[in-house]
């Protein structure tokens, strides 16, 4: 082996060697640019970090791993419908007049202070709003309340 072909050799192992340096450094911006299309909308944001990306290199790449959003827009997103979801589900219990605790749609009575919640219809025993005047279950009128003439279907 001699000299020259030696250098040859040298020369196409460094070729090789900067190609995939090269190759690395585009990955490495595509990589940045996808990853930030994936956390934020702001379009200069996306582009500055891809400039970042590609003017510093890997200490770019680090620097943009530090101050990148912590969480993708789906991630946002699954996390916001999370919320709502637990916010409605609070939302939608029932409360006590009386002392504001939170109930259940199946209780008659507040276990607290004791204040009438539901009443039973006399005719089925399912659980009836106070304000109701009619068993939507049985179609029993609710003892005590004055029916109303012409609530028959058909009826002027």
């Amino acid at each position: 082996m001699n000299l020259s072909s030696a250098t040859t050799a040298f020369q196409y192992l460094t070729a090789l060697f900067g190609a995939f340096l090269a190759a690395l450094w585009l990955s490495l911006i595509f990589w940045t640019y996808r990853d930030i299309r994936s956390r934020t909308q702001d379009a200069l944001v996306q582009i500055l970090a891809a400039l970042t990306t590609g003017v510093m290199g890997p200490f770019g790449l680090v620097i943009y791993l530090i101050l990148r959003p912590s969480q993708t827009i789906d991630q946002a997103y699954q996390h916001t419908l999370e919320e709502e979801a637990l916010l409605t589900e609070i939302e939608e219990q029932p409360i006590c007049p009386g002392c504001g605790n939170r109930t259940r749609a199946d209780w008659q009575l507040c276990p607290n202070c004791h204040t009438h919640l539901r009443k039973g219809c006399e005719n089925c025993g399912r659980l009836l709003e106070l304000s109701w005047q009619i068993c939507p279950y049985c179609g029993t009128p609710v003892a005590g309340v004055r029916a109303e003439v012409g609530l028959e279907p058909g009826a002027s």
